[in-house]
């Protein structure tokens, strides 16, 4: 995914999977996961770091949801699992989500 604000670009990629099963529904995945985070931190006007970090989480989002058909991993899914897979692609990629 990538940002395009003013003088800045932000491009995260995709988490890298050993496994993709299915990619349909990665998009809507990633579109929940992106307007998800920005809703739950009650952003209606996000600053350049929200952005971020709700890329991150969308990107996350779409991850778990092309590891297995239709929506059956998002469906188990749970908070900890996404904080853990989000914390490994910041570590992977070197975002920082405090610029």
């Amino acid at each position: 995914a990538a940002l395009f604000t003013g003088d800045t670009i932000f491009a995260l990629p995709g988490f890298l999977l050993e496994d993709v099963r299915d990619p349909t529904g990665a998009g809507d995945s990633f579109a929940g996961g992106f307007l998800g985070y920005l809703d739950g931190c009650g952003a209606f006007e996000p600053d350049e770091v929200t952005l971020h970090r709700a890329i991150a989480y969308g990107t996350v989002l779409a991850s778990f949801n092309v590891e297995e058909f239709g929506t059956e991993r998002i469906q188990r899914l749970d908070a900890e699992e996404v904080a853990q897979r989000y914390a490994e692609l910041r570590s992977l990629t070197h975002f920082d989500a405090s610029q």
